[in-house]
């Protein structure tokens, strides 16, 4: 991933900064002449002693998301995710609130960028305070003081959200039969009003369309029916909560994202150890296929396919972590499955497909909102044997598990839940009627043991 050329932004050139030293830094007052707030740089609290180069010492919250940055010995900061450089932290601050919200016009970097936990605004103050005490009222920069308010509300939203997560993997809740045979009703989206962290994160919400919010859908999804066959056969297996990912390809001329191939990780939602080990098989499988991650999926096996706020905050990392340092759109797909959803009598998973758009500016502490977006089935010709050994690994990784659904069981009074599978899977069937018979042997690896 190439670097982005470092973003111009408050700083002057020597030729127009007669008192800058040979450094890039600034001669203070008394020695030179009176600086503007605006005219305060890095380079400037650097020479002066008032902070210091260092690696992840600086850091932007917002909307939820956290960012972290190097100070360099030169002014400049480095993202470190990306290792791309910026020349200020205005410049820092609006490239990544960008990913995250594309309608930011700024990003008001010196009242968003943290300085080992210290917003950098505070040590342009200081600054005043020891070499221009009398310059420094009314002496803003301009825009800063209209987003100081902002700024500190997106900053106690984002100091609600804790702990850390792996590359791929979606905070969830833990694999417990969580919600077991009790329908969660959800709730709609104008309904949460702004983040609290006495809410359950469990709370399951409506999707909302994209003309509700006076938008149109940015990108068109074609989807495999391979794709949707393993998931669907993944998501039936067990009655906790699964989850996997999307490989497929952006076409940025088309707009157009193919989703091509599922990858079910065999491995429980709150196993920390064995996640690293299935996320690098994961990619090491999207390299040799030439595919590149664009989404993901997830089951609540006994509730309505909505999701879940945590599910929105899990989409809203997704979709930034693929947009990285592109200045282009990157979408991310996520799919939530509902195999055995009380609401749903028919045989066939309900299968829904969504992204988050971030909340509006002026409401930054409100959750994203989960919109439903439009995909189209393509139907394979035949059953791949990737498909078919994917699915035989997972009749094997779940075959002694507790929560394994007893598929010799009764789904409902007519019905087991193998016959409820059979018919679910069969609603994602290729044009090659011999798969029928291939799936067999599957169902009957399945019901070994089980009686």
């Amino acid at each position: 991933m190439g670097s982005e050329p470092a973003l111009e932004e408050e700083d002057l050139s020597p030729a127009e900064d007669p008192d800058a030293d040979p450094l890039g830094g600034r001669v203070p007052a008394g020695r030179g002449a009176v600086l503007t707030r605006r005219g305060i740089t890095l380079r400037v609290l650097l020479k002066d002693g008032l902070i210091e180069p260092g690696d992840s010492v600086l850091s932007i919250h917002y909307l939820g998301k956290r960012f972290v940055g190097d100070l360099l010995c030169d002014g400049k900061i480095r993202w470190v995710e990306t290792g791309q450089l910026f020349n200020s932290p205005s410049a820092w601050a609006t490239h990544c609130k960008k990913l995250i919200n594309p309608a930011k016009k700024s990003g008001c970097g010196w009242a968003s960028v943290k300085y080992r936990g210290q917003k950098l605004v505070q040590y342009k103050t200081s600054w005043l305070h020891k070499y221009q005490p009398a310059a420094e009222t009314g002496l803003v920069s301009e825009g800063e003081e209209e987003e100081l308010g902002e700024e500190e509300e997106e900053e106690e939203e984002g100091s609600r959200k804790t702990g850390s997560k792996s590359q791929l993997e979606p905070e969830s809740s833990p694999p417990e039969k969580r919600g077991e045979r009790k329908e969660c009703v959800p709730v709609r989206y104008h309904t949460l009003g702004s983040r609290d962290s006495g809410r359950d994160p469990h709370t399951l919400v409506e999707l909302t369309a994209f003309s509700a919010i006076n938008r149109f859908q940015p990108f068109n999804v074609a989807m495999s029916s391979n794709v949707l066959l393993l998931l669907d056969f993944h998501c039936h297996l067990t009655r906790s909560e699964v989850v996997g990912y999307l490989g497929g390809r952006w076409d940025t001329n088309t707009q157009l994202l193919t989703v091509l191939r599922a990858f079910p990780c065999r491995s429980r939602l709150a196993d920390r150890d064995s996640a690293p080990a299935v996320e690098e098989e994961i990619c090491q499988n999207l390299f040799m296929r030439g595919l590149s991650l664009v989404g993901w999926y997830h089951s609540h096996p006994f509730s309505p396919p909505h999701p879940s706020l945590q599910d929105i905050d899990s989409q809203m990392d997704y979709q930034l972590k693929l947009q990285g340092s592109s200045n282009g759109f990157q979408p991310c797909l996520g799919l939530l499955c509902g195999p055995y959803s009380l609401g749903n009598q028919g045989l066939q998973s309900k299968i829904t497909p969504f992204c988050v758009v971030p909340p509006p500016e002026q409401r930054p502490n409100d959750y994203g909102i989960p919109v439903e977006v439009e995909v189209s089935s393509v139907q394979d010709a035949f059953l791949t044997s990737d498909v078919l050994h994917e699915m035989m690994l997972l009749v094997e990784f779940y075959k002694w598990a507790p929560d394994l659904v007893r598929f010799t069981e009764p789904w409902n009074q007519e019905i087991t839940f193998l016959d409820k599978l059979k018919g679910s899977l069969n609603g994602h069937a290729p044009k090659d009627q011999a798969y029928s018979q291939i799936l067999e042997y599957v169902y009957n690896q399945l019901l070994t043991g089980q009686g």
